[in-house]
């Protein structure tokens, strides 16, 4: 490590700043001289080779704790790139389904009911074919924001892959969360998409199922998927 030679202080300064961002008391200065000591020996025992390599060294662990925070701080930033999908602000798979087991856990501990929402989102190849990929990448960002923007904030929003989104509801059990899961679809389908000259409706399928302590969390989210082609099929939706 190289250590900075702009900061030449007195050792009994850096001693005292050490101490401070360890969460320690200074020790006050004594009527006899000065006491702030080092491995129990008092500044004035030190002589000024040993008191430049201590200052040296406490240079050097000030250097050090700065260069940890820097890379906490950047450990933080990719492990939340990580878990963000590559198109939507939301959470991709991999994370939900994290969130899920998290939830579930909970749920089980605290006997506090939690539910997964799965949307598809209706008739997207068709606008893929006919305004090309770009319309249908506004589309999923559209999607993700009115999800996003009509939830609490203890709910939680992911990109399932695809054209397929899940939300979890937190304390709410089935009833309660399909009556939320229509609110969604409404908002979701209340303005249509514009592309140009023309403008798109949106629709979207959506199938409910309470987290349960019986299922994992991939279990969970196959049956709420399960559930939402179900209601698919019934609308006779593609």
């Amino acid at each position: 490590m190289k250590i900075t030679g702009a900061r030449l202080e007195p050792f009994s300064t850096i001693r005292r700043r050490a101490l401070a961002q360890a969460g320690a008391q200074s020790a006050a200065p004594a009527a006899g001289g000065d006491t702030t000591a080092f491995l129990g020996l008092a500044e004035r025992d030190l002589t000024p080779a040993v008191q430049r390599a201590l200052q040296s060294l406490l240079i050097e662990i000030d250097d050090l704790r700065g260069e940890v925070a820097r890379l906490k701080a950047q450990l933080a930033e990719t492990q939340d790139l990580a878990d963000r999908d590559g198109l939507t602000p939301l959470l991709n798979r991999r994370a939900f389904l994290r969130e899920v087991g998290r939830i579930r856990a909970f749920c089980q501990r605290y006997g506090a009911p939690a539910s997964l929402v799965y949307f598809d989102v209706d008739e997207l190849k068709s606008i893929n074919d006919r305004f090309g990929h770009a319309a249908g990448d506004a589309v999923l960002q559209a999607v993700a924001d009115r999800l996003s923007g009509n939830v609490r904030d203890s709910d939680l929003v992911g990109r399932m892959g695809g054209d397929e989104f899940a939300v979890i509801l937190v304390q709410a059990d089935q009833p309660v969360a399909e009556a939320k899961a229509a609110a969604l679809a409404r908002a979701v389908e209340r303005e249509p998409m514009s592309f140009g000259d023309w403008s798109a409706p949106l629709h979207v399928s959506y199938g409910v199922r309470q987290i349960s302590a019986d299922l994992e969390p991939e279990a969970l989210v196959a049956a709420a998927d399960a559930a939402m082609y179900a209601a698919k099929r019934d609308r006779g939706a593609a």
